[in-house]
């Protein structure tokens, strides 16, 4: 039978089911040494946020084949660590998507009519009933930044309060948006016209925030804030600011840049209605968050995929060695369309052409979908759940294969269609390194970073321009980017044989990202045009 070590808390519906069919050791309160030694004979380990699961844990436990998190965020858990070893983890992405919902439109209510302050007046022995007038939220205007899960259940029960609900998500489609009833706009007509901005978007640990003193500027006077979602998608030095001035007139946070935040200004703020981190704080949650990764847990202990993968499980060894090499190259191409491109998404097409295209492409469309979702999204896919999350996004992938990939033994292009353009990008493999050779139809060739396996990429910053094919217009650019004290690691200039207006393609790796100032800064260069940057 096989042993399942639970580190942590785990509701009794789920022991129930893992009790049935494997030996459960439930060991709450393990110290480092005493979690290594029990971990090395099981086959499983269920963990919550609170376990760091290390690659030193993960090389003690010879024995284990799955990782569950029993919750959504899996940043404990070494992905690489599990991955090399062939170990298949888990969470349970969906389970509180309902609980957090709930909360968002809770915090709204209680913000909109100052429930919090009237309950703690009453408390306090005043009866000030006009203290405490709040306002109706039938017929106003809710925008909701983000369309996943949560930000889909939260429109529909906005709906259901009879308010308008528009939505700011470009990675979403529009017939994805009308299927749950929001109207897709850009994010400044988001600001401007909603009475209610509630935040259900990720964020990557090294983005800034969405939400900043410019955009708190752009908010309708008065506008309410709610932020279920993560803490660093607000700047919370701007917000105590709009709070103070009361350009917004209230905000509910459950969330916050740094955890605990009993030392944060904004949760002594009178205008703000704050809880610690509440999300998925229901007994529900708790118990379906529990059966969820239970029964994945077991799926994947008898063999049989589980939908609740967050890393790519192994490929058969003939598909490795066709396909394999190049799902670096599919997830470069999609990742890098996703931070070139702009506008609202619509379709994509990937084309393969070459040798790949004789073999089943299913791992390299797995490697392009988590290119795409990497610089907006902690979502994972792999070959299990690929189709879930094209699905739920509301995506149309096309796919081509063409035999012939002259010059080149194989080649990947990823076409990303936007309500802007079309964004495309041609990949290769060179001297085991994935490299852009073509990018909107301009010949151009950088290399991506050599890398050993399970090797961590340190980012190189690319910068792609269009330029007059004239003379002077790199040396203009080489110098601003000096002045800028930036430095050019590489540089490839190229043309496209189907452009007839003479621009050429700059293509540069350069030793920083470049503020927004800064790239425009380059654009306003003579002949210099479409300057966009993206990290590789």
């Amino acid at each position: 039978m096989n042993r399942i070590l639970v580190s942590e808390s785990l509701a009794e519906e789920g022991l129930a089911i893992l009790r049935g069919s494997a030996a459960v050791e439930a060991c709450y309160s393990l110290s480092r040494d005493e979690l290594l030694s029990v971990v090395a004979d099981c086959q499983g380990l269920i963990v919550r946020s609170g376990t760091r699961v290390d690659r030193e844990l993960i090389e003690s436990a010879p024995k284990l084949r799955v990782i569950g998190r029993a919750g959504a965020g899996v940043d404990n858990i070494d992905l690489d660590a599990a991955s090399e070893r062939g170990i298949i983890v888990l969470n349970a992405a969906g389970g509180n998507t309902v609980s957090a919902a709930e909360l968002a439109v809770a915090l709204l209510l209680s913000l909109s009519r100052h429930l919090a302050e009237a309950n703690a007046s009453l408390k306090a022995g005043e009866w000030n009933r006009s203290a405490f007038v709040g306002a109706e939220l039938r017929g106003k205007t809710a925008g909701i930044v983000g369309l996943g899960l949560v930000g889909a259940a939260v429109a529909r029960r906005l709906q259901a309060m009879e308010m308008r609900t528009i939505a700011f998500d470009p990675f979403v489609s529009e017939e994805r948006a009308r299927s749950v009833g929001a109207e897709l706009v850009r994010l400044p007509d988001l600001l401007s016209q909603s009475d209610v901005v509630t935040l259900h978007s990720s964020a990557s640990p090294d983005a800034p925030p969405l939400l900043g003193a410019a955009e708190f500027q752009a908010m309708k006077a008065g506008a309410l804030l709610v932020n279920t979602a993560r803490g660093r998608l607000v700047d919370e030095a701007a917000l105590l600011e709009a709070l103070d001035s009361g350009r917004v007139g209230g905000a509910a946070l459950d969330v916050f840049a740094q955890e605990p935040a009993q030392d944060n200004p904004l949760v002594k703020h009178p205008r703000v209605l704050a809880t610690p981190h509440l999300g998925a704080s229901t007994q529900e949650a708790q118990e379906r968050v529990a059966v969820d990764i239970a029964t994945e847990t077991l799926k994947v202990l008898r063999g049989q995929p589980s939908q609740a993968a967050v890393n790519a499980p192994l490929i058969d060894p003939e598909s490795l060695e066709a396909v394999g090499p190049y799902l670096s190259v599919a997830e470069m191409c999609g990742r890098l369309a996703t931070q070139l491109a702009s506008g609202q998404w619509r379709d994509i097409v990937i084309h393969y052409r070459g040798e790949i295209a004789n073999h089943d492409v299913t791992p390299l469309k797995a490697s392009v979908v988590a290119g795409l979702l990497a610089p907006i999204s902690d979502e994972h896919v792999n070959l299990v759940n690929i189709n879930n999350v094209i699905a739920h996004r509301g995506w149309r992938i096309s796919e081509r294969k063409t035999p012939d990939a002259e010059p080149y033994t194989s080649t990947i292009t990823v076409e990303l269609r936007t309500s802007a353009g079309a964004t495309s990008l041609m990949g290769t493999l060179e001297h085991g390194r994935a490299a852009v050779v073509e990018i909107n139809g301009f010949y151009v060739h950088i290399s991506g970073p050599r890398l050993q396996p399970g090797q961590a990429a340190d980012h190189l910053h690319l910068l792609v321009l269009r330029n007059e094919d004239r003379p002077g217009r790199i040396g203009e650019v080489g110098m601003a980017l000096g002045r800028l004290d930036v430095n050019i690691a590489a540089m490839d200039v190229g043309f496209s044989p189907d452009d007839p207006s003479e621009m050429s393609m700059m293509a540069l790796l350069i030793s920083r990202t470049l503020s927004v100032e800064e790239v425009a800064s380059i654009g306003a260069i003579d002949g210099v045009e479409d300057v966009a940057q993206a990290q590789m």
